[in-house]
């Protein structure tokens, strides 16, 4: 067990025990239960999950899918209960069962067995027409042989580490981040198949190739194909700040994650940006990005655009109130690049579903729910056969550029030549216009077909352009699939669109304001912007409390019975060094971006500001707007004297060039002596400054004494798990004059000695960046007769809570 782990464990127990004796507080909303109990337990799309109350004496679970353990990590901590989601099963049913684990071994009596039946994904569409878009999965949902599976989190998403060929000699190199991993795999050389699995809120990893991470081959024709799945584990996956782009990658899944708040050079939550065959984007959840320099960018860019691809399937996602859904093509695109669109639930979002320049696409059984602007849109000769889809309040469901509907108005597109619908058996509801060609057959929206399997005559022409349908449905490409009846297909799609369980954000649109408005919604967008995880810790490990930390913490417990046979990967954790609280300079020239945006009487500061990258905490202050360090991003001030810069940022290992030379931050802050004169502070890599401050006095330098501790574990199916902890104690860093103790034990100078200042103590101790301890609370919280705080201090709290002493 990790240090850190060791201190969970150790006082999640004693606390419990001094709960029982006295009344306390216990460490969770849930009392602990005898034995396992499951609150739920289900099966999903080739997943099963289960939750379940803690178990009193556990110091952790292991749990069997079909009698074999499952990774560690895929068990999960929360307020009251834990949480499993085991993907790579087969539809049908399975057995999983929960064991608790109790002074070291499993308690078999206190264990939990159910049937859970599990179903098949959804496999329709171009994405599985001579070839296969499962990714790192074989087409029945199992794991592919060989395949390395990467667990990121918040913590892990800079340290997880892998072992990846890279040459044609099988040189294997050790490679750190996960989008250097993902750059060691463009080369090609690797050819294992990759399921990197993301849990919990995850904000921009520290390497991003434009703001997105980046999943790239190296040419059109040497495109990236081992097989390659990036999911998440759960209800509540979030890439929060960053987007997905893809780009020379053939057999590539992307699935159940949350993007939102994205503010990469490109704009969209994913984008398939060229050269990418067999791609599949499903159950995804697909929220508002940061607004862009265009008008139509107030919700940002595209949420999932697709350019010069072919054979993909986007199905079963849900797009929120997007401004632009889906970009289907640019202008040199062909007709033979084939295109599925089918389940996706359209809630509220205002246009583009698709809008599609050149190329043939299907769309059927997606929900179209309320959207302000219009449905489908065609342009530049493309061919859409549009089928049992519902339109609920959607304007004007289909439209070709320059004819029909769209050239009653002021034109949608740009100008551009129309392109062909085919529409069968679709249902609209409170549509404003819609034609089609028996209406008006020289300037229509969309050819009616009396079944599906009915061609469109080559005399159907556009009005502008001439193209006609190329009939790509009845032709020998098309695939066999099975529609939804269209008066089935809102509960169908609601029912199974998007994340898991609908995934953890919940958001109930108001349809008489929100079906008609292409407006941001301001109430959606702050709680986007606000977005925080429910997430306690990630790993078997002992139940650690009801705080939600910023970063949820890493706890596992080793396996009773370790599978053979396993691939070999890395995953490394350090939580950021633990440092002093920070003060503000006594005297200086303080600027808080949060207060005071970008204007200042003693900084020149030229970049955008935005809110949407998380809160940074420093000085007692929780900062909540940022200036982003890009590019054209420059900062300017004249220092009347000798001094200290002080800057503050989002990220723990921030970069930033002062005077041209390169500073890295330390656990989130750089501090630097500045001598008189001009200064000039401006982008290394991109990050975010909340706070910044010159001060002519000294600033205090905090010391720490740290302990790295490494422990291995063998995981079941995918591999050798590392796990490093830096555990820190706390140390003056000058004979400066400390506090007296004010009341032994009380950390949080509450007045009281109680759990919390257990917990706060232990918090500290592991790292956790929202644990601070004033210097008061520090000298109260070191009362073992021995400098310097440590668990040997946490203990002593607790014997004074039971009145042991």
């Amino acid at each position: 067990m990790q240090k850190y782990e060791k201190i969970a464990a150790f006082l999640c127990s004693a606390a419990l025990a001094v709960s029982a004796v006295q009344a306390a507080g216990s460490f969770g909303s849930a009392a602990a239960a005898d034995a396992v109990s499951f609150t739920i337990a289900d099966g999903w799309f080739e997943t099963a999950y289960a939750e379940w109350a803690p178990v009193s004496g556990a110091s952790g679970y292991n749990v069997y899918a079909d009698g074999k353990q499952v990774d560690s990590m895929l068990i999960r901590q929360y307020n009251g209960y834990y949480r499993v989601d085991v993907p790579g099963l087969k539809a049908g049913s399975h057995t999983l069962k929960v064991v608790p684990m109790i002074s070291g071994k499993e308690d078999a009596s206190k264990a939990k067995e159910q049937q859970i039946t599990v179903k098949a994904n959804d496999r329709s569409g171009f994405g599985w027409v001579g070839g296969s878009s499962s990714g790192a999965y074989n087409d029945d949902g199992t794991l592919k042989s060989g395949a390395v599976v990467l667990y990121v989190t918040e913590q892990t998403k800079d340290s997880v580490s892998m072992e990846v060929t890279t040459d044609s000699k099988g040189t294997k190199t050790k490679v750190t981040g996960i989008q250097n991993i993902l750059n060691a795999y463009q080369k090609g050389t690797e050819t294992r198949p990759l399921d990197v699995r993301c849990i919990g809120n995850i904000t921009d990893p520290a390497t991003l190739e434009g703001g997105d991470l980046l999943v790239k081959g190296s040419g059109s024709s040497k495109r990236l194909s081992c097989g390659i799945t990036i999911e998440g584990i759960g209800t509540d996956t979030v890439f929060n700040g960053f987007g997905l782009r893809i780009a020379n990658t053939s057999g590539m899944e992307v699935r159940n994650i949350g993007f939102m708040n994205c503010n990469s050079s490109e704009g969209d939550d994913v984008g398939l940006q060229q050269n990418n065959d067999h791609v599949w984007v499903h159950h995804c959840d697909l929220f508002y990005g940061d607004a862009g320099s265009d008008k139509d960018q107030v919700k940002g860019d595209g949420a999932l655009d697709t350019k010069t691809s072919s054979y993909i399937t986007h199905s079963y996602n849900h797009f929120w109130d997007n401004g632009k859904c889906n970009l289907q093509g640019m202008k040199s695109e062909s007709t033979d690049n084939y295109i599925t669109y089918h389940h996706n639930w359209y809630d509220h979002s205002d246009s583009r579903h698709p809008r599609i320049r050149t190329c043939s696409v299907h769309i059927y059984n997606n929900y179209f729910d309320g959207n302000a602007k219009y449905g489908v849109g065609v342009t530049m000769g493309a061919s859409a056969f549009v089928e049992n889809n519902y339109f609920r309040n959607c304007p004007k469901p289909m439209m070709s550029s320059k004819q029909g509907t769209d050239a009653q108005g002021e034109g949608t597109f740009s100008g551009e030549a129309g392109g062909i619908i085919k529409a069968y058996n679709n249902i609209m509801v409170d549509a404003q216009s819609y034609i089609t060609y028996k209406d008006n057959a020289s300037s229509f929206d969309a050819y009616e077909v009396a079944g599906a399997k009915e061609s469109v005559p080559a005399s159907v022409k556009t009005l502008s352009g001439g193209t006609t349908y190329n009939n790509f449905d009845t032709g020998s490409k098309m695939y066999t699939y099975q529609a939804d009846a269209p008066a089935d297909v809102p509960a169908v799609v609601t029912a199974n669109a998007g994340r898991v369980q609908g995934g953890d954000f919940k958001w109930q649109f108001d349809n008489s304001v929100d079906d008609a408005s292409y407006e941001v919604n301001a109430a959606l967008k702050s709680a986007l912007v606000n977005y925080k995880t429910k997430l306690l810790a990630v790993g078997s490990g002992e139940y650690i409390g009801s705080d939600v930390p910023e970063t949820p913490v890493q706890t596992t417990a080793a396996p009773q019975n370790p599978a053979q046979n396993t691939t070999t990967a890395v995953v490394t954790t350090k939580p950021p060094v633990v440092t002093d609280t920070p003060s503000v300079p006594a005297s200086g020239y303080v600027h808080n971006f949060t207060e005071n945006g970008l204007s200042s009487d003693f900084y020149s500061i030229s970049g955008n500001l935005s809110t949407s990258k998380g809160t940074a905490s420093y000085a007692g202050l929780t900062l909540t707007q940022c200036l982003k360090m890009e590019s054209a991003t420059s900062v300017g001030f004249t220092a009347p004297a000798d001094g200290t810069l002080t800057l503050v940022f989002g990220e723990a290992a921030a970069t930033a060039k002062l005077d041209g030379s390169k500073l890295t931050a330390s656990d989130g802050i750089i501090t630097a002596q500045v001598g008189a004169g001009a200064h000039t502070i401006a982008k290394a890599d991109s990050c975010n400054l909340f706070y910044m401050a010159l001060s002519t006095g000294s600033a205090p330098q905090p010391a720490t004494e740290t302990t790295p501790v490494t422990t291995t574990v063998t995981m079941p199916e995918a591999a050798t798990t590392t796990f490093t902890t830096t555990t820190a104690i706390w140390t003056t860093s000058a004979p400066a004059e400390q506090p007296q103790v004010s009341l032994r034990g009380d950390a949080d100078c509450s007045g009281i000695v109680d759990v919390s200042d257990v917990v706060l103590t232990a918090r500290f101790l592991a790292e956790d960046g929202e644990a601070v301890l004033s210097s008061q609370g520090k000298a109260n919280a070191d009362i073992d007769g021995v400098p310097g705080i440590s668990t040997d201090d946490t203990s002593m709290m607790l014997r004074i809570i039971a009145k042991l002493i």
